[in-house]
This record gives C-alpha cells, structure tokens and sequence, in this order.
C-alpha cells in the first residue's frame, strides 16, 4: 500500500466518524447547505430617529429585505443597506396599504427564501404594535425570529410634551389602552370601572377617532368630566402638536381644532405638569419649517442644527456635487506639486476631491511638506485638518476678496499658485492675484450640477404657505434652484430668505430676491445663529 493510500484509509477510519459525530454540535445542517432567513421584529420609536435603538440600528444595516410601517422616519429607512429589498406595508387609520394577514405572509415568504429581513414598526411591536400575531405565524413555519424593543409613544410622546405619566404626589399608576379595539371581537373588553377609578393616568393609543365614545364611558363610570386630558399629535416630530382640554370637552375641542390621527389621548391630573415642564415645543425654532438647498452630502450638518432649534426641516438640495469630467488638468498639477509656492482652497469639497486625486496618484499630505496652504474660511480649514494639515492663511472674512487682499500681502511677482475649485466659480480671486504678478493656475476639483429630487415637496410647501425659511449656502444653490422652479419660482416670495453671506445675497438680488437673513459669519454655525436671532427679534 502506498502512502497516500495509507492516510486515506486512516482518514476514513478514525477522523471522518469524529468529524460526523461533533459536527451537529456547532454547525445546523440547513446553515451550511442554504442562507437561513430569519425576522427581526423591531420597534421603531415614536417618530424621533434619534430614540431609535443601537441595535434596531445594527438588525437595519444587516438585513436584505425591510418591512416598514407608515411612521418609519426616512432618516432611520436610511440606515438599511442600498441594496437592500424595501417594502411599504404602511397603515394609517382605516386606509391599510397592506392588511395585517397578507404582512403575515410576506414575512414568511421573505424569510423562507433565506433572508434576513427587518420589520420595522412604530413604537414597540408588543404595544399595540401586532408583533405577536407576526411572530406566531412565523412560528407555525418554522422560521426563527427575534424581537428589538423599541420606546413606546405612550410614553414618549407624553414625555416630548412635559407630561410625565408618572409623578410623586400625583400619579402612581398608569394605563396604556388602544383606541382601536378589535372590531371581530364582538364586544369591548375594556374594564372601563377599573379604569376610570382605579388608574391615576390613562394613555390612549390611536384614540383620536373614538375620542367621544372614550370619554363618554369613562364619565359614565365616575372619572370626573373636569380631569385634565390632552391630545398630542405626531409626538416627537417637529410638527408635534398638543391640545390641552378636559375629559368632557374633549370630543369637542378635538373637532373644532381639526387634531387627526396618528394622536394619543392621555387623561389625568399629570396634564397639569405640562406649564411647567413644557420643553420641546419650547425650542426657539418650533413650528418652523426650514428648505435646505445645500447638497445632499453635505445637508445634514445643518439639518441636524435646525432640528436641534426645533425646526421642521425639508431637505431639497438644489445642487449636486460630482467629479470633473476631465481630471488630466489636476493630475497634472498634483504630478508637478513642488512646482507652486501655495495651494489655494475655496471650499471643503475643493479639499475632499484634491485629497482624492492626490490618494488616486498615490500620494498623501506628505507631498505638500513644501507648499503653502491658504483656505478661504473655518470650514475648508477643517477639512485640511481632517487631513492632518493646517492651513497657514486664513482670512478675517470669508470671502474670495478678502482672500485675494490677504494673499497680496503674502506672495510676490512670479510666484505659482495652485487654485483647486468648482469648475464654475467667480473669478476675482485668480484675477486679484494675476494683478500682482502672480502666475495662477486654475484646476477644477469638482463641478456642480443642478438637483432636486424633492422638486414636488418643495413646491408643495411653498404654495401652502407652510415653508418659513429657504436657506442658500452658496450662489449656486440660488440659480440652480431657480432652475429646477422655473415659472413657480416666484413661489419663493412667501418665505423668508437666508443668505449665508454676502455674495450669496447678491445672487439673490441679482434675481430680484431681497434675504430676509443674512449671516454676518459666513459659516454654517453663522447661519444658524442668524435664523435664530430673526425669530428671537
């Protein structure tokens, strides 16, 4: 027998039983022969992306398909993968895109076709949230599945209008009750006795529609028709809205105010709290809503500011930032790098695309060790540091002039300057230093392109009044916009304008425009501060 013939044959006699007899305990068949699909039951939170949990979170960023609901915030939709299957199954009162049992089995059939799938439900799927009735089905199909809490309405909706439903001296007990009973019971299970006398605070969910007949049962078995109540409408979203009445006006109050679903009713002496614990709809830009036109990419810092301040923000972006078409000029440059006495930038997207085409020629900062660096204001600056470099001019203003008249004092005749910018950019900045001797050149790091993929938002927020503010971060954030308006672009007269300097306020003029804002530091934190101080005056 040969050797090999020899290990073969003891193979087969001893390390092939083993490998049979211990491999069930760490591997499942069906793991290794197919993908096992398996459902997460995730609660959403009431509607502030940021009270979604960390591991909602991580089940979103995992999943190959999700199941979302009508209150899902698109913020948190953003968290699943791109590739990822998404599908609607969003109910509002009455008018189901998909009913209860057809979600069932779509959940099923996901699942069975081997993927993980994340069903996302506003709130907590076990309060009120029909997790149960999923899970079981999934179940009796033998699919695994798991459930990811998330915070109820019940709670945090009251919590974001300083109502507590709990508190010392006041409230020892609370209820959370649907609104909604099933209509194939046949006959309410409510214990409307125990309720109305024996539990301090009351939380209806989903009871804006069946307000009469709530509070109707709850004055017929003794809770008195003078006890605080209120009605809460899309809780811990911008456009919250809160009524404040009593138990026997409230039907009334509910319909001459016009309060719809999604609302929790929520009845008892805790209502009163709320003079003094009122904060979210404190907040100095409450009941605002703000029209960012800043791209896509870069929206989101001052998106997270606005709501911060409590605005509603629509996020439009009139501009797109997208690679030059033709690089050979800035790989040039960048070959020849040693060749310039400064580099000049004029924006952070200027830095993010310069830095690209350095790491794309297979270079790093180290290449600039012998140039010298100016950036147009705070914000490019950082982006230089991201990179790990400081930038040795910075002017007092912000703005291309004033670069220019700092860099005069600077460089002398003959000097090369590297200019990295958009492709279509005001010249005074290159023709300032050209004046004085300066050998400039000028290479496109990137262009901007008009967009607008919120177009009929936009536009339906500016024809209903409902846009307080349009904020325009840069001159071409002005003319695209106005591009992407065409003949409704005199829909922009019923809100307030906010220039981010100005050269952006002279954009706007030009097109017969007047900023009703202007930021005196031309900076993001700068704007904010002036839409803030519009309001406070």
């Amino acid at each position: 027998m040969t050797l090999s013939a020899s290990v073969n044959s003891l193979a087969k006699k001893c390390w092939l039983p083993a490998v049979r007899k211990f491999w069930p305990l760490f591997f499942k068949e069906s793991d290794i022969m197919t993908k096992q699909g398996k459902v997460y039951l995730i609660g959403a939170g009431p509607g502030d992306p940021g009270l979604l949990g960390l591991k909602a979170k991580e089940c979103l960023q995992t999943a190959d398909a999700v199941v979302y609901d009508r209150l899902a915030d698109p913020r948190i939709l953003a968290f699943a993968r791109k590739d990822a299957e998404m599908v609607y199954v969003g109910k509002a009162s009455a008018n189901h895109t998909m009913r209860q049992p057809d979600i069932n089995k779509l959940l099923v059939k996901l699942a069975a076709e081997g993927k993980v799938v994340a069903r996302l439900k506003g709130g907590d799927p076990f309060v009120f949230g029909r997790g149960g009735e999923e899970a079981i089905e999934l179940r009796e199909a033998g699919l695994p599945f798991e459930f990811v809490p998330g915070v109820t309405s019940a709670i945090a909706v009251a919590e974001y209008a300083g109502i507590p439903v709990t508190h010392r001296h006041v409230a020892t007990s609370f209820a959370v009750i649907t609104g909604h009973e099933d209509p194939t019971k046949g006959e309410s299970t409510i214990h409307w006795k125990g309720l109305a006398t024996s539990v301090d605070t009351l939380v209806f969910l989903m009871g804006v529609e069946n307000i009469e007949k709530i509070s109707r049962e709850l004055i017929a078995n003794g809770r008195s028709a003078d006890c605080p109540a209120a009605v809460i409408r899309w809780g811990t979203h911008p456009e919250q809205r809160t009524l404040i009445t009593t138990l026997g006006k409230a039907a009334a109050d509910v319909k001459a105010t016009g309060m719809k679903p999604p609302a929790i009713f929520l009845v008892g002496e805790v209502v009163r709290l709320r003079e003094q614990l009122q904060w979210f709809d404190n907040k100095p830009l409450f009941g605002k809503t703000v029209i960012v036109t800043r791209a896509r990419a870069q929206a989101s810092a001052l998106t997270k500011k606005l709501e911060a301040q409590g605005a509603k923000v629509i996020e439009a972006p009139a501009i797109k930032i997208v690679p030059a078409a033709d690089y050979a000029p800035l790989d040039n440059a960048i070959a020849n790098i040693n060749d310039y006495k400064w580099l000049v930038f004029t924006s952070a997207n200027g830095v993010d695309y310069f830095f690209e085409r350095l790491g794309a020629a297979k270079k790093d900062a180290r290449a600039l060790a012998n140039v010298t660096l100016a950036a147009i204001g705070s914000a490019t600056a950082k982006a230089l540091a991201e990179h790990g470099l400081t930038a040795d001019l910075i002017p007092s203003t912000y703005k291309a002039e004033e670069l220019a008249e700092a860099l005069a004092g600077e460089i002398t005749a003959g000097d090369k300057i590297l200019l990295a910018r958009a492709k279509v950019a005001r010249e005074v900045l290159p023709e300032s230093l050209r004046k004085i001797g300066a050998i400039v050149d000028v290479v496109t790091a990137y262009e901007t392109v008009a967009d607008c993929e919120n177009k009929d938002e936009l536009i339906e927020a500016l024809e209903s009044g409902e846009a307080s503010i349009v904020t325009f971060t840069s001159s071409s954030t002005v003319t695209n916009l106005l591009e992407v308006l065409g003949d409704k672009k005199e829909l922009l007269n019923k809100a307030a304008l906010a220039a981010i300097g100005p050269v952006t306020a002279d954009t706007l003029k030009k097109h017969g425009y007047t900023p009703a804002i202007n930021a005196a530091e031309y900076t993001i934190d700068g704007l904010m501060t002036a839409i803030t101080n519009f309001y406070n005056k």
